[in-house]
């Protein structure tokens, strides 16, 4: 793969997000809101990778899968009007059908193709699946990475903003309620993903946001998530009872040793 394959990607990736652009403020909003994710994850799969020291063709597959990745998100939209795939579609598995279906990876070797395919269908997936390949795990976990370090930017930025101005897609149309469910909690306590069969509330799908912190898979992440201070940002969103100081506690921790040992 060469730097000129990636700028003819940009330039596609950009046109195929303006095919799915509408006058429609809040549909536009949402549209938006997935180009410029796509973005800042490819911002943050390059730091992941120099951080790796990735020689020059992984790194320009590494932001070929950060680019596609949600590629699936703009079709989902347009289809259902949500982003939520478990009343829609799996947007992973169709943003790799997306890729397949409009051919723009035909001109690289077929190992590349391989990774940035099996990359973005994977990469919203509840664990990274056992794949045979080494360096396609490689890149799924990349994927993965620099996407929560974007999705935890962007639900704690509509936690914090007015509700005007928010993205309605962004929310899962959960209860905003004060309670919490137990069974989060208890995943959370035992470093254990939560699975989104479990939320019942909106402060419920917060506790699972922190639980991704437990699924990160490079010291790099760990450092960027410090640096954006986004665990103690979305704890502040939640109820300020001593379970929840518990779990603040629990995870500073886990970072903290993820930061010291790598």
């Amino acid at each position: 793969m060469t730097s000129a394959d990636l700028r003819y990607f940009k330039e596609w990736f950009t046109r195929y997000c303006r095919r799915h652009y509408s006058p429609n403020a809040e549909y536009q909003k949402n549209i938006l809101l997935k180009e410029s994710h796509t973005f800042r994850v490819c911002e943050n799969i390059l730091r992941l990778a120099d951080d790796l020291s990735l020689i020059s063709g992984q790194r320009l597959v590494a932001e070929t899968v950060a680019l596609f990745h949600d590629v699936g998100r703009f079709p989902q939209y347009a289809r259902f009007r949500t982003f939520k795939d478990s009343i829609s579609v799996n947007h992973g598995l169709l943003g790799a059908e997306t890729l397949i279906a409009e051919n723009i990876l035909r001109d690289l070797p077929r190992e590349e193709r391989e990774i940035i395919v099996e990359s973005v269908k994977f990469h919203n997936a509840f664990s990274v699946p056992k794949k045979q390949n080494k360096e396609i795990n490689l890149f799924i976990k990349l994927i993965r990475d620099a996407d929560k370090l974007d999705i935890w930017r962007v639900f704690i930025d509509h936690y914090e903003s007015p509700e005007e101005s928010r993205a309605s897609a962004v929310g899962l149309g959960l209860p905003n309620l004060p309670e919490y469910s137990p069974e989060v909690l208890s995943c959370i306590c035992r470093k254990e993903i939560v699975s989104l069969g479990l939320v019942r509330t909106l402060n419920d799908f917060k506790l699972l946001q922190l639980s991704w912190i437990f699924d990160l898979n490079f010291r790099a992440s760990f450092r960027l998530l410090s640096e954006r201070d986004y665990a103690r940002r979305i704890i502040a969103q939640l109820p300020q009872a001593g379970e929840i100081q518990k779990v603040s506690l629990l995870l500073e921790k886990y970072v903290q040793e993820k930061l010291e040992t790598g």
